[in-house]
């Protein structure tokens, strides 16, 4: 260990899961956290009485280190919750992932042959090395199906049209579906299958996904380690062999390693001596902001799915996730249910700056016109959370960028970006857990971390994992 010192820059799932693994191996561990609390979008909080989490947030890894990571903090304080995630398009609800039957059962004649039309003619005409998230979607479900199941939500998120987002987007969630596959599955089925996949169900703590975390910060304060709650890092400049992260309130602290998961762009446009080529890259860059509206509202029963993909073009809300549905343990004796609704927007949207009051007058109108709240039904209480830069836009071209600011950053020894933010990539959490656990491995081992610049590049997005492979036994 030589009595290294490290600083760890965010108490989200990257940074926690680091400093866990590092105060375990004995590290001197200080992790600096710009916001009142711990577990970064994966949080859990109290909201009217229930426990709410930052939309849906769940574990569905087969990698072996992320499981003993929820056992050994988790234990059996978890619940096994059936999933049901559709897709709202039009006033009619879609299963996703999508199932052939239940897609002709809610479409037209003309629909459905206008799919198998543009399907076909897609196989027959591909497109040759496919750059864009539209092309590569068109390429592998024809145009019919694009426009129906792809398009609108993807813009929504994004805030670009299908023809500028990456076809790494596209790559990285969707690769393992298939038309042709789906079509066989609800021909032949899959006699074989004897237990529930990621699919189907999932693991879930008794009181929010954020409950990992908090246990995570409570080992680390703990065994030696310290975690800082608002205060932000404002620079971190190399100094001899080592680092000085300077605080917004102008104070400094030394460090041998420094892991980062602050955003990428944040963190090398304030390094010392930074390559102008390194500059323009970072220009490139940019994030997506998340406004959550939680609406309280006077039922029980409004809907069964967990979340709902709402596709449809008529409102501006990309998902819709609704608490009731998840753990018992997280609604307390509240006979109500709570919703949230998600929002994207950029800094310099009149969105992102409208006052609580718009937004939640536009969230209940819009919930109310999908019908997944009867007019007759009370919303007692709204509650607007605001996300910056959640997001890394994956426009065209972004990953030269990318490459650009990598490559610089393997030059400098000890600096470690990891994390949805901290590496510019969209990770779930058990993503992002894995590069925490994996930064600390290679401090402990004396390796290179360069290796995670390609975690959840060519890391399976595995939701077709068997349920007995990944739960604690």
């Amino acid at each position: 260990m030589d009595n290294k010192k490290v600083i760890i820059i965010g108490a989200g799932p990257a940074g926690l899961s680091a400093g866990y693994e590092l105060v375990k191996a004995g590290y001197k561990v200080d992790i600096y956290e710009a916001s009142p609390y711990v577990g970064g979008m994966a949080r859990s909080f109290d909201l009217w009485g229930q426990r709410v989490d930052c939309g849906p947030h769940r574990f569905f890894s087969k990698q072996p280190q992320i499981n003993k990571f929820f056992q050994e903090l988790i234990k059996d304080d978890y619940t096994l919750v059936n999933r049901l995630t559709r897709i709202y398009y039009k006033n009619r609800f879609f299963d996703y992932p999508l199932k052939i039957a239940n897609v002709l059962s809610n479409l037209s004649i003309i629909e459905i042959s206008g799919i198998l039309f543009y399907y076909i003619k897609q196989r027959l005409f591909p497109i040759k090395d496919p750059k864009t998230f539209k092309e590569w979607v068109t390429n592998r479900f024809g145009k019919k199906l694009f426009d129906i199941f792809f398009k609108n939500y993807s813009e929504k998120l994004w805030g670009i049209p299908c023809s500028k987002i990456d076809a790494d987007w596209a790559a990285q969630r969707i690769k393992s579906l298939s038309l042709y596959e789906a079509i066989k599955n609800a021909l032949v089925g899959d006699k074989n299958q004897k237990h529930k996949t990621l699919v189907d169900q999932f693991a879930y703590p008794h009181y929010g996904s954020g409950t990992i975390y908090e246990r995570a910060a409570d080992y680390i304060r703990n065994n030696g380690g310290a975690i800082h709650l608002e205060t932000k890092v404002k620079q971190v400049h190399q100094e001899n062999e080592g680092f000085n992260c300077m605080f917004e309130d102008g104070q400094s602290k030394q460090a041998d390693l420094v892991i980062s998961t602050m955003p990428l762009t944040s963190l090398v446009r304030n390094l010392n001596n930074v390559p102008e080529s390194v500059t323009r890259a970072l220009s490139k860059l940019y994030f997506r902001n998340t406004t959550l509206i939680y609406l309280n509202i006077d039922a029980l029963d409004l809907f069964p799915d967990n979340w709902i993909y709402v596709h449809s073009d008529d409102v501006k809300f990309g998902r819709v996730t609704n608490f009731r549905n998840w753990c018992p343990t997280m609604n307390g004796n509240s006979k109500t249910s709570i919703l949230c609704l998600e929002y994207w927007s950029f800094d310099q949207d009149d969105f992102w700056k409208m006052d609580d009051t718009e937004l939640i007058k536009l969230a209940k109108a819009e919930v109310r016109k999908t019908s997944l709240v009867d007019e007759s039904v009370e919303i007692i209480d709204a509650y607007v959370l605001r996300v910056p830069k959640c997001y890394p836009v994956y426009e065209t071209g972004y990953m030269e960028h990318v490459n650009v600011i990598s490559d610089y950053l393997k030059t400098i020894k000890n600096l470690i970006p990891i994390g949805r933010y901290g590496a510019f990539k969209y990770n779930n959490q058990d993503h992002s857990i894995l590069m925490g656990l994996l930064a600390a491995e290679k401090i402990k081992n004396n390796e290179s971390p360069d290796e995670l610049w390609n975690i959840n590049t060519d890391t399976e997005y595995q939701e077709e994992g068997k349920i007995k492979d990944v739960l604690i036994q």
